[in-house]
């Protein structure tokens, strides 16, 4: 049941428990004290009562008529309160007495009992002319119990009352302390909704004030996080139809004149065979035409591959397929120093960041030896140190191009190369940045690798 209650009715009712343990810890402690109380004051008025009737007594012989002197006596000592002062006489016994004691006002009966039990008699001895008779003082406690009831009562009536009023302040106070708690769990659920617009208003406690302030914060950058997916899903998606349509004019513009080439030639040997005996000159031309068409053919299909996957990268391994595409583009552009350093402490990182790691390499060089007019290059692959910000168990690879080139302009944007490989990269859970300067472009990526 405690599980199911709110916070804001936790505290209430834990503030209700406290304030009605504290009340009733109160009244105990007024109710555990009465019974010494009654009984401190029933032997102090016992025994001043006996040393007043004591010293009245010793001068009743000296009266005219003692019996009667000592029943005015009696009559006149029956006005004092917590004490009864009777004469007893041959026909009276205390039993007798005790049954002349004042009524009690109205005080329950177990309270009675519980603080005065039983009622004290004291017998004073008294000689009437050799006649011997005895004033009875009998304790009467019933003033001074309904006196502690009645402030058992004011105490449970003025402390119900404080009691109930603070608990009123509390519910209020915490009420407007807790208030922000339900726009929060109102905003917790426009955010699971999609809504990322929504505000909470920074109120109540400074803890409080400080969540609602993050949470604002936290919503901001979660739509912030949705629309950059977007326009990264969307770029994704725009940069394989660019892909898709740069094949397809490729295979149009450079496929479709082999093929009517190769078409032409085979026409021209297949009329120069119904022609009776064929010209060998004629069909070496046309055949020596074909083979230059056919090698045309597999070289523009090898660059269709590269650009789908890098040959003999499952093949070979990382190092080897890299070796092979900056010697590559060193024998294409001898006049660029490329250096090159892939840690041997790489170790195995798994396909996929292996083809990510050749995809920045190569695209990387193409921007350098395309844009960048530049005459050094340096390439560097190690292991790195997960980035600040970002979970997870896997290993990193740092990979980073340098060059001495002109850097970019201010303002200019990537090209769908770059893009594509930031998109690949924060899609693997890696980081991609790109800085220019008077020194050149330097990229860096962190590459994720296998899980450890």
């Amino acid at each position: 049941m405690w599980q199911r209650l709110s916070l804001r009715s936790r505290i209430n009712l834990l503030m209700a428990l406290v304030l009605t343990l504290g009340l009733a810890v109160n009244v105990t402690r007024l109710v555990l004290e009465a019974g010494p109380r009654v009984q401190a004051e029933d032997q102090s008025v016992t025994r001043l009562a006996r040393e007043f009737v004591e010293t009245i007594v010793a001068s009743l012989n000296a009266a005219p008529n003692p019996e009667e002197r000592l029943d005015q006596i009696v009559q006149d000592l029956k006005r004092l309160r917590h004490v009864s002062i009777t004469w007893q006489t041959d026909n009276s016994t205390p039993a007798d007495i005790h049954e002349e004691e004042d009524d009690a006002r109205s005080v329950p009966g177990w309270f009675v009992a519980l603080v005065h039990p039983r009622t004290t008699s004291v017998s004073v001895p008294v000689s009437l002319h050799g006649k011997n008779t005895a004033i009875v003082i009998t304790s009467i406690p019933n003033d001074e119990i309904a006196e502690i009831w009645d402030g058992v009562l004011t105490q449970l009536a003025v402390g119900s009352a404080v009691a109930l009023a603070l608990f009123l302040i509390t519910m209020v106070v915490v009420g407007r302390a807790l208030a922000p708690l339900e726009t929060l769990s109102q905003a917790m659920s426009g955010i699971e909704s999609g809504s990322y617009g929504v505000h909470v208003e920074p109120g109540g406690a400074p803890e409080l004030a400080a969540i609602c302030t993050k949470m604002n914060r936290l919503a901001e950058t979660l739509g912030e996080a949705i629309e950059e997916k977007r326009r990264l899903a969307e770029s994704a998606v725009s940069l394989q139809d660019g892909e898709r349509e740069e094949i397809a004019r490729e295979l149009h513009d450079e496929f479709g004149p082999y093929l009517f080439t190769l078409r032409v030639h085979a026409g021209a040997l297949m009329r120069l065979t119904k022609a009776g005996l064929p010209d060998a000159d004629g069909v070496r031309k046309h055949g020596g035409a074909i083979l230059d068409q056919i090698n045309d053919l597999q070289q523009f299909t090898r660059r269709i591959l590269e650009r789908l996957r890098p040959v003999g990268l499952a093949e070979l391994g990382l190092r080897e397929a890299l070796g092979a595409l900056l010697r590559s583009w060193n024998e294409s552009n001898p006049e660029v120093e490329i250096e090159t350093m892939i840690s041997r402490s790489l170790g195995e990182t798994g396909e996929t960041a292996d083809l990510t790691i050749y995809r920045v390499v190569q695209e990387a060089l193409t921007n350098v030896f395309r844009h960048a007019r530049a005459t050094a290059v340096n390439v560097s692959i190690e292991p790195a140190e997960r980035p600040a910000g970002i979970k997870g168990n896997r290993d990193y690879a740092l990979v980073r191009v340098r060059d001495n080139g002109c850097g970019l302009k201010p303002g200019e944007k990537f090209g769908f190369g770059l893009t594509g490989m930031r998109e690949r990269i924060l899609a693997l859970g890696g980081t991609l940045t790109v800085a220019s300067g008077e020194g050149g472009v330097t990229i860096e990526a962190m590459v994720p690798t296998q899980a450890v």
